[in-house]
């Protein structure tokens, strides 16, 4: 693939004087406006090829290559009705918009509420809040500051102190101007790249869902094990969801590690990008970066994000989508590690996916084209263009912060451990809440890409034979690997189904269950009335006296409330953080509790959770998270690591 490099982003004399007479040219307010070729640009990756224990950011830069195309008069992405006033990212000449999102997507923008989108990346960006609150005033969302409790950004402690490197842009500005080649250079080099890569991330999420927090956890460096810290930091601090977007090969995994790993958070909504270079990443620069599906796409416990080329309408609606393969390629690919996942290995079509009973990435997908790349403001000279710092961002780092913010939309994982699989039964149930991408392939073309479109050259038919032309690599009617199970068509196919259609999960969906504290055996749930006494509980067969703990799986064999938390929840006012329970436990695994609100129609996780080891036999815990609880049904789920859940559901009046 040709990524021709940038060139100075300088406005020639020529280019100035095309931009006038576009702009006073009679009648050209009637024209439609359309964008110019992609032969005009070329594209330049955020973050080089990682070294092996690193991972690598997956923005990738829309460089403008042509004098037309560095006077920014023409729309990008979509054409409108012209002219397009220069330099202006409210006009869409530096790529979509919010609005286009949302019309594309048929996405709403009210909705969200209460949850809390965390965004993992790699050093710190002095300017990250600064940034964020450009693009909102230029894009009219609402202000998502710190001041305000919408934004905060932390190290990968978790710590709004002590930030990684660069502390400050002082520190930065002084690296930069190191010596090229040392050590301090290179270091403001990576980190300039992650810092476009932190743009990105935290303006798509609060693009797509206005009314999220925003949580930057930030890593000391892109090596994998500061990521993971970081990721644990994401899950402890209350988020909902956590995008990640950058990835390395699978190399030194195994599915007992990632067992315990970072990115299995049940309950959570844990996304990640499939890659840039298309399947097993064969577009990679460097050699060791080849033949792999990109991790943690690759992760059984997240969902994997891969890439579309979109094309929309002069209005701002859907018109198509195809699997992104020029100019950058949407990563994918079977995985050398992990077995795929139950609903994945049952989805129609799986056998011919070509990947036998490995896990496959990806699960869905969403514009990742830099040729309809999202406008970002990023305060750094990558991204600064005649004196303002805008840019035009795309890669699967568009796509997975995107995936994610829909999932918030929708109200989270909805009480599902694992989200993936709701895209799945939706895939089943209700394909008409889905795109479904049937045409192109992210398999190897051996020619060059056509001028001026800067499409792939090549048949579907001699791109799959790089994967022995399997849906792997091929996209058809259902499910493949480059698109997954298709591209969000509104926030239906994010919601966890409720009913029959709801994850199965033995004995922790029956409301009431004999074991619960409050409530005995009943089938109606309990009310908790305010200003009364507590209600009694019954004694729970825990410890030495407790019944014979099964074998098999770990499991849940019992859950209640503390008399703690019962006298909590009858005052005014109760807040989350009061509500401690007991479980008891088969084994001594590692649990995950998740807290979610009977809706008008389906349960809504909220942002409680807690993540802890536990004993065999009988265990205490209490909630993480901010805000109290209203009148409501509730729904305490507490999930061990591949056993069986157990759920208990109250209600406060």
């Amino acid at each position: 693939m040709i990524r021709h490099e940038r060139k100075p982003a300088v406005l020639t004399l020529l280019a100035l004087m095309a931009a006038l007479a576009l702009l006073g040219a009679p009648g050209a307010s009637a024209e439609t406006l359309r964008p110019l070729p992609r032969s005009s640009y070329g594209v330049r990756p955020a973050c080089a090829d990682p070294a092996p224990g690193r991972a690598g950011c997956l923005a990738l830069q829309l460089v403008p290559q042509t004098a037309q195309a560095r006077a920014r008069t023409h729309p990008l992405g979509i054409s409108r009705n012209g002219p397009v006033r220069a330099l202006s990212p409210a006009a869409g000449d530096f790529g979509l918009r919010p609005a286009d999102l949302h019309t594309a997507y048929e996405l709403p923008s009210t909705a969200g509420t209460g949850q809390t989108i965390a965004l993992v990346d790699a050093y710190h960006d002095p300017t990250a809040e600064a940034d964020l609150k450009a693009y909102d005033e230029e894009f009219g969302l609402p202000p998502c500051t710190a001041a305000g409790g919408c934004f905060e950004q932390v190290n990968q402690e978790g710590e709004s102190a002590n930030p990684p490197f660069p502390a400050n842009s002082t520190v930065l500005k002084e690296a930069r101007e190191a010596p090229e080649g040392s050590k301090e250079w290179e270091l403001a080099r990576e980190a300039t790249g992650w810092a476009l890569e932190i743009s990105l991330d935290i303006e798509t999420a609060h693009a797509t869902c206005r009314q999220c927090r925003i949580l930057l956890v930030e890593a000391e460096s892109p090596s994998f094990a500061n990521l993971d810290t970081a990721e644990a930091s994401a899950a402890r601090l209350g988020a909902t969801e956590i995008s990640n977007s950058w990835g390395g090969p699978e190399e030194g995994l195994s599915p007992g590690l990632e067992s315990s790993s970072a990115f299995n958070h049940p309950g959570i909504v844990i996304t990640a990008s499939a890659g840039d270079d298309g399947y097993l990443s064969w577009n990679a620069e460097s050699a060791s970066q080849r033949g792999y599906a990109e991790f943690p796409a690759s992760s059984p416990h997240v969902v994997a994000v891969g890439g579309t080329r979109l094309q929309l309408q002069a209005g701002g609606s859907w018109s198509g989508e195809t699997v992104w393969n020029g100019n950058g390629a949407g990563g994918g690919g079977c995985s050398v590690v992990f077995t795929a996942p139950a609903w994945q290995q049952n989805v129609s079509g799986f056998p011919a996916v070509g990947c036998g009973s490995k896990r496959a990435v990806s699960d869905v997908a969403a514009d990742a084209d830099p040729y309809s790349g999202l406008a970002v403001h990023d305060t750094s000279p990558e991204c600064e263009t005649s004196k303002v710092n805008w840019c035009t961002i795309g890669g699967t780092s568009l796509a997975s912060p995107l995936i994610a913010s829909i999932y918030a939309l929708a109200g989270g994982s909805g009480g599902a451990p694992y989200p993936a699989r709701t895209l799945y039964l939706h895939r089943a149930g209700a394909p008409a809440s889905l795109h479904d991408v049937t045409q192109g392939s992210n398999g190897e073309c051996p020619t060059p890409f056509v001028e001026p479109s800067q499409l792939s050259s090549c048949e579907v038919a001699v791109e799959g034979k790089d994967c022995g032309s399997q849906s792997i690599c091929l996209a058809g009617v259902g499910y493949d690997g480059p698109s997954g199970v298709g591209t969000p068509k509104g926030i239906e196919a994010f919601q966890a189904p409720t009913g029959s259609e709801a994850e199965p999960e033995p004995k922790s969906e029956t409301e009431g269950g004999s074991e619960s504290l409050l409530g005995g055996g009943g089938a109606t749930p309990p009310t908790l009335p305010k200003f009364n006494p507590p209600v009694p509980i019954p004694a729970l067969p825990l410890g030495s006296g407790a019944a014979p703990i099964p074998s098999g799986p770990p499991q849940i064999t019992a859950i209640g409330l503390t008399l703690k938390a019962v006298i909590a929840l009858n005052r005014i006012r109760p807040r989350i953080s009061q509500l401690s329970f007991l479980f008891t436990a088969s084994a001594a695994v590692r649990v995950h509790a998740t807290l979610a609100k009977r809706g008008h129609a389906r349960w809504r996780g909220l942002p409680a959770s807690v993540t802890l080891n536990s004993v065999r036999g009988r265990n205490t815990a209490k909630l993480r998270g901010h805000g109290v609880l209203s009148p409501g049904r509730y729904r305490l789920t507490v999930s061990p690591l591949h056993g069986l859940a157990r759920s208990m559901v109250f209600s406060i009046s």
